[in-house]
């Protein structure tokens, strides 16, 4: 079984790409859904007991933040796989911009989640680790093999 696990700020795809590429073999699992942090866990803690396929869809931009589904899911003997979305703060500032007024999430949020962004590391347990661009211009998602800074 496998724990997907989404890394960047807030408008840099994210959704789009759990739409495009796991929607029919992972559970999403978002806070922004779901609301509070109760809710989430009782819904990764039954994915993990059944050995359903997840996708953790929330910007996870510190080590702290990840580390809690990757022992969660390690315990499980799940696969852990990272996401890393990259973008420039004003890239996303811009995407946020365009999204409905409903979803819009405050500049501010979108600065300080970039002031608390953590690079991901093969060392904090993932199994797999990946680097995600969204193409402006298609939309498309191009998808690389991580490569850890020595």
């Amino acid at each position: 079984m496998e724990l997907v696990l989404f890394i960047g700020l807030q408008a840099t795809g994210k959704s789009s790409f759990y739409y495009h590429r796991f929607r029919d073999t992972h559970v999403r699992i978002n806070l922004d859904m779901l609301r509070t942090r109760h809710r989430e866990q009782a819904l990764l803690e039954t994915c993990l007991a059944v050995q359903q396929p997840v996708v953790i869809d929330n910007t996870n931009v510190s080590r702290p933040e990840r580390a809690r589904y990757i022992a969660a899911a390690a315990g499980a003997g799940f696969r852990i796989v990272g996401y890393f979305f990259a973008s420039a703060l004003a890239d996303a500032l811009r995407r946020n911009a365009a999204r409905p007024a409903h979803q819009r999430v405050p500049d501010k949020g979108l600065g300080g989640t970039r002031a608390r962004l953590e690079r991901p590391s093969r060392a904090e347990g993932f199994d797999a680790l990946y680097f995600v661009t969204l193409r402006e211009d298609s939309g498309e998602f191009d998808v690389q093999e991580w490569v850890d800074e020595i």
